[in-house]
C-alpha cells in the first residue's frame, strides 16, 4: 500500500471519532439527563473502559500506571466535565466554536512538546476551518459568560494536551489496552466526584439505556480507539483538522433530527470547514507522494544500470 493510500485510510479511521463525538450533542440533549454531569460522564467512561479492557485482557505495566492516570484525567475526566459545564453556561454555538479551535492548539502543542514543525498548510487549514465553524455556528447575539468561556477553553486545552502526550508516550503498547486504561482512570475519578457531591442516579428506562449504550460503545470506546490510532499514524496537525468534523456533524444532525434550517452564512461556513480539512489532507498527500517518488528513484536507476 502506498503512503498516500495509507494516509487516506488512517484519515478515514480517525474521522470515525469526531463524527461520533458530534452525534453526542443530539443524543445527550434529547435522551440523557442534563443535570447529572459527573454521573453521566462516569457512566459513559467506565463501561467503555471495561469493554475495551475485556477485549485487550491486559493491565498497565511500569510507567503506564501513572501515564494512564494522567491521560485519563486530561482526556476523559476533566474534558467530559468541563464540556458539560461550558454547555450549561454558554450558548451551544459559542461553546462549540471555542472547542473548534482545537486543531490549532493540537498543532502548536505538537510543535512545542513533540518537535513536529507544522506545515504551513496545516496552520492555514486550521485557521480556515475555525473561521468556517464561526460562520456555521455563531448566532447574531448571545450573552457570553466569562466562566463558561474559561470552561470551554480549559476543556479544549485539557484534551489537546492529553492527546499530544498520548502521542509522545506511544511506545507500541496495544492501543485498545492503553485506551481502556485511560477511560477507566478518568471514569473512576468522575465516579468518586459523583459520589462525593451526591450527583444522583439517572432514571432507568429504555431511551436512557439506549442513549448510554450508544455514547459508551460508539461515541467513547470505538471513537477513542479510532482517534488514538490516528494520532499514532498521522501528523498531529492532520488529526486536528479531521477533528473539525465534530461540530460539522453536530450541525448536520441538528438539521436532520431537530429540523434546523441552514442559511447562506451557514452554507458558507460548511464550505470553509471542508476546505480547511481538505487543505491539510492535500498537503500531507503531496508530501507523501514526493517521499514515495524519491524513495523509488534509486531502484529505477539501479534497474537501468543493470
Amino acid at each position: 500500500m502506498s503512503s498516500v493510500e495509507d494516509t487516506s485510510r488512517w484519515s478515514l479511521v480517525t474521522a470515525v471519532a469526531p463524527v461520533a463525538w458530534g452525534s453526542t450533542y443530539v443524543v445527550t440533549h434529547h435522551v440523557l439527563p442534563a443535570d447529572q454531569p459527573l454521573t453521566g460522564a462516569a457512566l459513559r467512561a467506565l463501561p467503555a473502559g471495561l469493554l475495551l479492557l475485556a477485549l485487550a485482557r491486559r493491565l498497565p505495566r511500569g510507567a503506564w500506571w501513572w501515564r494512564s492516570a494522567v491521560l485519563g484525567v486530561l482526556d476523559v475526566g476533566l474534558f467530559f466535565l468541563l464540556v458539560y459545564q461550558s454547555a450549561q453556561l454558554l450558548p451551544s454555538a459559542i461553546a462549540a466554536t471555542v472547542m473548534a479551535t482545537s486543531p490549532v492548539a493540537l498543532t502548536l502543542l505538537a510543535w512545542a512538546l513533540l518537535g513536529q514543525h507544522p506545515a504551513p498548510a496545516h496552520l492555514v487549514g486550521g485557521v480556515v476551518g475555525v473561521l468556517g465553524v464561526g460562520l456555521l455556528l455563531l448566532g447574531d447575539a448571545a450573552g457570553v459568560d466569562p466562566l463558561g468561556v474559561a470552561c470551554a477553553v480549559a476543556a479544549m486545552v485539557s484534551s489537546s494536551v492529553g492527546f499530544v502526550l498520548a502521542r509522545r508516550w506511544s511506545d507500541g503498547t496495544d492501543l485498545v489496552a492503553t485506551t481502556s486504561w485511560q477511560l477507566l482512570a478518568g471514569g473512576a475519578a468522575l465516579a468518586v466526584g459523583a459520589w462525593v457531591t451526591g450527583d444522583g442516579w439517572p432514571p432507568v428506562d429504555v431511551p436512557t439505556l439506549l442513549g448510554f449504550g450508544y455514547v459508551t460503545v460508539v461515541a467513547t470506546a470505538l471513537a477513542f480507539v479510532c482517534w488514538f490510532a490516528g494520532l499514532a499514524h498521522l501528523p498531529t496537525g492532520t488529526v486536528g483538522l479531521v477533528g473539525l468534523l465534530n461540530p460539522l456533524t453536530g450541525v448536520a444532525l441538528g438539521c436532520l433530527v431537530v429540523g434546523e434550517v441552514l442559511g447562506l452564512r451557514q452554507w458558507a461556513g460548511l464550505a470553509l470547514v471542508l476546505a480547511g480539512i481538505g487543505l491539510g489532507q492535500h498537503q500531507r498527500s503531496v508530501r507523501a507522494r514526493r517521499g514515495s517518488s524519491r524513495s523509488s528513484t534509486p531502484a529505477r536507476s539501479a534497474g537501468r544500470a543493470g
